[in-house]
């Protein structure tokens, strides 16, 4: 099986009331963790790298390794550039093999943001590539991504249809509440469902994204904790919360934060019991393995989509 686009993924998502689990890559261990939990699970998913992942991993090793991963899954994959800063990258990661690519313009103002982005939509849709586009603006931190909460604003519903027909773009990622990074909210968490809603009923059947969905489980917080980190306050996006989104026009979910979480919990806790090893195939297997039931754990009780391959 090649790489796919989500076109049909998220048709298949939009019209069954699930997400896909859009995971952020960063090496080897990662990548076999995300792909076997979606293989035992039975699901479709989506490896999606960011400028500064790709900048660590080179592009030809990750490329090299998502194929390696599918040959070994004989799952529908996708490869999505993650937060794409401008065309040139864009161009760069469709040139080199992605079936998917974001361009963030949230940055820009509307009008700066629809040239970009139709900028990229003409050549990725020459090159049989999909867009993600994003109208609104997280707050929080990811790699190069840096918004106050001050510069922060949700996403307008009454942009989504102008934004949506000038850029031609084929999904939208929106600003409802969620954020980037582990320290997310200062009590208790809110989504503006409303708005959610609003913009499903202005775009029927257009595939929506959500960006800085990590829940922070507060198991692997405490991991760290426990084996020499030290992460007070660190927390996310409730599940249940997820599930809702996944349930309406919500058909791709971000993780990333919560990776990273078990990925480093399980090194510290590998180390501290473990403190003669030296060998890294010893605590990345752990890590690996913490990976891949973090993924199961996602897609069968946040996104909906096991079984769905």
């Amino acid at each position: 099986m090649a790489i796919v686009t989500t076109k049909e993924m998220f048709k298949k998502a939009y019209e069954g009331g699930y997400a896909i689990g859009a995971f952020n890559v960063n090496n080897m261990e990662i990548i076999q963790g995300i792909t076997e939990g979606a293989k035992m699970e039975n699901a479709p998913v989506i490896l999606q790298v960011s400028a500064g992942a790709r900048k660590y991993a080179k592009h030809a090793y990750l490329m090299h390794m998502i194929q390696a991963a599918i040959e070994d899954t004989d799952l529908p994959i996708a490869v999505h550039l993650d937060h794409g800063p401008d065309f040139e990258t864009c161009k760069s990661c469709i040139d080199g093999g992605f079936s998917s690519v974001m361009i963030d313009g949230s940055h820009y103002s509307f009008e700066e943001n629809i040239a970009v982005t139709k900028k990229v939509v003409e050549y990725a849709h020459d090159h049989g590539v999909v867009v993600e586009a994003e109208l609104g603006r997280l707050a929080g931190v990811e790699d190069d991504v840096k918004v106050s909460a001050e510069d922060s604003s949700y996403t307008q519903p009454d942009e989504v249809e102008e934004f949506v027909a000038r850029t031609g773009c084929d999904s939208l990622a929106i600003a409802i509440g969620t954020s980037h990074g582990a320290y997310k909210f200062k009590g208790e968490a809110k989504l503006r469902f409303d708005i959610l809603e609003e913009v499903g009923k202005r775009l029927p059947g257009f595939p929506i994204v959500l960006h800085g969905a990590s829940s922070v489980i507060p198991e692997y917080v405490e991991m760290i904790n426990k084996f020499g980190g030290e992460m007070p306050g660190a927390q996310g996006v409730p599940e249940d919360m997820l599930r809702k989104a996944a349930s309406m026009a919500v058909c791709k979910i971000n993780i990333d934060s919560d990776l990273r979480l078990a990925f480093t919990g399980l090194v510290r806790k590998h180390f501290v019991e473990h403190p003669d090893h030296f060998d890294p195939r010893q605590y990345l297997t752990d890590a690996r393995t913490g990976i891949r039931e973090m993924v199961r754990h996602k897609i069968v009780n946040v996104l909906g989509c096991n079984g769905k391959a």
